[in-house]
């Protein structure tokens, strides 16, 4: 039986390495590249990013990764955005003043965490939504993050034919949108290559679920 192929998207910004690294443990065969075919083709494609919301859209935008990711999602095919790959995927990401268009695929803004001192940077709990595919078995586990900015409340819900996103949680000075799982698309806020075992298991469950 052959492994699930699997694209890290290699578009400028992310841990790409590390994130390949930990996806072969989890079963996949893992290429880096931003080349739009394979991008297209895979059968998951993971949209790493690091640093700040604008920059990474800036990346992303020269490569046509928005394009990329809407025709992959209108097909149904798996994609995993990892930290800013979490946060552009919303509309608008706001830092230091400067209001950045994201990708649009769920509503809301990317804003300052409400917290005494910034950045987020270590282990943390979540609370998983019920009936989560990716934290099954590690509902109760910790994972690394690494970020000032998040999403602090959530808008969307699921109407007549659409379903509400699973929407996982954590906490820090206040809460934040830790991970969501909206049909093909899912995200995660921290990052699960970093996360030991229990970010390896998460991988898993994404890798099995195509």
């Amino acid at each position: 039986m052959s492994k699930p192929r699997v694209v890290v998207f290699d578009y400028g910004s992310g841990n790409v390495h590390s994130v390949a690294k930990a996806l072969v443990v989890a079963g996949a065969d893992v290429t880096l590249t931003a080349d739009r075919s394979q991008a297209l083709s895979a059968d998951g494609l993971v949209v790493p990013g690091v640093g700040a919301f604008d920059a990474v859209m800036k990346q992303l935008n020269l490569v046509r990764g928005g394009d990329i990711i809407d025709q992959r999602l209108a097909a149904a095919k798996p994609v995993l955005g990892i930290c800013v790959g979490l946060q552009v995927m919303f509309e608008t990401g706001i830092e230091h003043g400067i209001e950045t268009e994201g990708l649009g695929q769920w509503p809301g803004s990317v804003e300052l965490l409400e917290a005494p001192m910034l950045p987020h940077i270590g282990w943390n709990t979540v609370e998983p939504a019920a009936g989560s595919m990716l934290f099954e078995g590690v509902e109760s586990e910790r994972f690394y993050f690494v970020h000032s900015y998040g999403v602090l409340d959530w808008k969307m819900e699921g109407g007549g034919p659409l379903r509400a996103p699973k929407v996982t949680w954590a906490e820090y000075g206040s809460k934040f949108v830790a991970a969501v799982e909206n049909g093909a698309l899912c995200a995660t806020q921290f990052h699960p290559e970093k996360s030991g075992q229990a970010g390896l298991r998460l991988l898993t469950n994404w890798v099995n679920s195509f």
